[in-house]
């Protein structure tokens, strides 16, 4: 029996890919937390510019990461690239409390980003790789959920300590270095297996085609190595543009809502403490919407649930624009938009797991994270805008619903599966 075989009888990989995400999902928030105290008591320096650099610096870093480290597991290893990862953004997670200023705390940050955007292609990849046959949607869900614990935890922790703000990067960092060890010795490494699998399915098909014409058995071919040069090349540049769009406008949804929506119910009228609750309450939404999204996408297909999820990301959204009286109605609006919105990304990465092979798992994870990185620079950026002229309320969610549709129009040509089919290249099974 294979390690991979044995291993999926145990919940560690699982757990520990998990536990990944919770260290993703506290830097969602951690810079969310803190900048309100750097910018009042001017500590290092910060100001409302310096916030900002500090905050797009960090995206940044994440954003390269996603492109140009996370392939590196389809080459390197999951588990391998998986461990150098959290090592690597702890160490620039903990560097960030001897920052002298705001210039290198921002350096900091892009290099602890670095790590942190490979992570999450990484793990994903790796649990796609070790999730049983017909289940991707609900394991990349399922993994996907301590993205929003996390930030949920994060911001608990934060209403504990601050305005003592070093102390949420020193729990950040040492929390990964806790997770370093563990990664090591108890998650086995994937790719081997995957690979192996691909290639016995390839070589199978090749006998069965090949067994009367040519009694002597073909030669196996080595798998080349992955690479973003295959993403240009027939028959995936449409997908990948395809996924490119919808990765863009699901980032923005989730880090502007996230980013502003406090400030957009403030500017409908509503109190300021009632726009952090809905903010807890949309992400409990969202931690709800990606159990429902795995589940539902299993069972009648990824295509199908995705298209469906943007669709009412976007009619939930202009809901939202139309100010209620009832708190309770508002509440429900609000948790309702978070089960769809913080999904339908999730439910992208679970697509693109499926569509693509193993030894290209992890290039194109990175690929639709990396760009839905920019997504995610863009949305607070826009709707910073509109705050700043006056006129977030209503049209942030008239912006936000757009980016839903965009996502729709820009999935709906993307085939359900790449089939392998005879011949050197693949054949597309168009919907």
């Amino acid at each position: 029996m294979s390690t991979l075989s044995v291993a999926r009888r145990s919940q560690w990989p699982v757990w520990l890919c998990w536990l990944a995400m919770v260290l993703d999902g506290f830097d969602l928030v951690v810079l969310g937390t803190v900048i309100p105290t750097l910018i009042k008591t001017h500590e290092l320096g910060f100001d409302a510019i310096g916030a900002t650099y500090a905050a797009t610096i960090s995206l940044v870093g994440v954003g390269i990461g996603a492109l140009f480290i996370a392939p590196l597991s389809d080459r390197l290893g999951r588990r391998r690239l998986l461990v150098a990862c959290v090592a690597w953004f702890s160490l620039f997670t903990i560097a960030v409390v001897f920052a002298p200023n705001v210039a290198v705390f921002g350096i900091f940050r892009l290099l602890a980003g670095l790590g942190l955007g490979a992570c999450l292609p990484a793990a994903l990849a790796y649990m796609n790789d070790y999730a049983p046959a017909g289940t991707a949607g609900k394991s990349t869900t399922r993994t996907m959920t301590g993205y929003h614990v996390g930030a949920v935890a994060t911001a608990f922790l934060a209403l504990l300590v601050v305005p003592d703000w070093r102390i949420m990067f020193i729990v950040g960092g040492v929390a990964g270095f806790a997770l370093v060890p563990l990664l090591w010795f108890r998650l086995p490494e994937t790719l081997p297996a995957a690979h192996a699998a691909e290639q016995e399915t390839a070589a199978a098909g090749a006998e069965t085609r090949s067994r009367d014409a040519r009694p002597a058995a073909t030669p196996r071919a080595e798998a080349p190595q992955a690479g973003f040069r295959d993403l240009i090349r027939k028959p995936y540049p449409f997908v990948a543009l395809g996924i490119a769009v919808a990765s863009f406008m699901g980032l923005l949804l989730v880090y502007g809502l996230n980013t502003w929506l406090p400030q957009l119910m403030a500017s409908a009228g509503y109190t300021v403490s009632a726009g952090l609750v809905l903010l807890l309450v949309l992400n409990v939404g969202a931690v709800a919407g990606l159990v429902v999204a795995g589940i539902l996408a299993d069972k009648h297909g990824t295509k199908k649930i995705v298209l469906l999820w943007f669709g009412l990301s976007a009619v939930f959204l202009a809901v939202l624009s139309i100010k209620v009286q009832s708190e309770l109605l508002l509440n429900a609006a609000v948790f309702v938009t978070g089960v769809f919105v913080f999904s339908s990304q999730v439910l992208v990465y679970a697509w693109v797991s499926q569509l693509f092979p193993a030894r290209l798992r992890g290039t194109a994870l990175g690929f639709a994270a990396g760009v839905g990185r920019f997504g995610a620079i863009m949305g607070p950026a826009v709707t910073g805008t509109l705050v700043a002229a006056g006129i977030a309320y209503p049209w942030g969610f008239y912006v936000f619903a757009a980016a839903a549709v965009f996502a729709v129009v820009a999935l709906v040509g993307v085939p359900h599966a790449i089939a392998a089919a005879p011949g050197r290249e693949a054949a597309v099974e168009r919907s």
